[in-house]
């Protein structure tokens, strides 16, 4: 039986610059860095004689990790990461104050799909959400749930 959610991972290009991204400019510590160069590592993944390099990043107080991999020793190529397409995801995060994350993550050279807006209908009406855009097209979530005043 499944008792709880262990982690998030996502496969990055460079983890040193998703490090800045997640760490830097997000906000979430990093609980603990590793490479993984142990033979087993090839059977889980299913690529023989892959090493990754992962560090696993939480939300202050929080308990689900999100993981960051960069396989190394292997051939990679880039996907079409926007979400509407099969077998790609995205993470969401609740954050305080979303315009000045927003504007901290621009001011840094990232994009993001749309500018910060107010969803109308759903659980979400009336909070403020924006789908940011990582280092390698992974399409991050933000939103503040605090609801406009009306």
């Amino acid at each position: 039986m499944i008792r709880v959610l262990h982690h998030t991972g996502l496969q990055v290009a460079d983890l040193g610059r998703s490090l800045a991204y997640y760490r830097d400019l997000l906000g979430l510590e990093v609980e603990a860095e590793r490479h993984v160069t142990a033979p087993y590592i090839g059977d889980l993944v299913g690529y023989e004689g892959v090493s990754l390099r992962v560090a696993y990043l939480r939300v202050a107080g929080g308990e689900h990790r999100l993981e960051l991999l960069e396989y190394e020793g292997i051939e990679r190529h880039p996907v079409d990461t926007r979400t509407g397409n099969p077998g790609t995801a995205h993470v969401c995060f609740e954050v305080d104050e979303l315009e000045s994350l927003y504007e901290r993550l621009r001011a840094a050279g990232f994009t993001s799909v749309s500018e910060p807006l107010r969803p109308t209908h759903g659980p979400n009406s009336g909070r403020l959400a924006v789908y940011a855009i990582d280092p390698d097209g992974i399409r991050v979530e933000l939103i503040e749930t605090r609801t406009e005043p009306t």
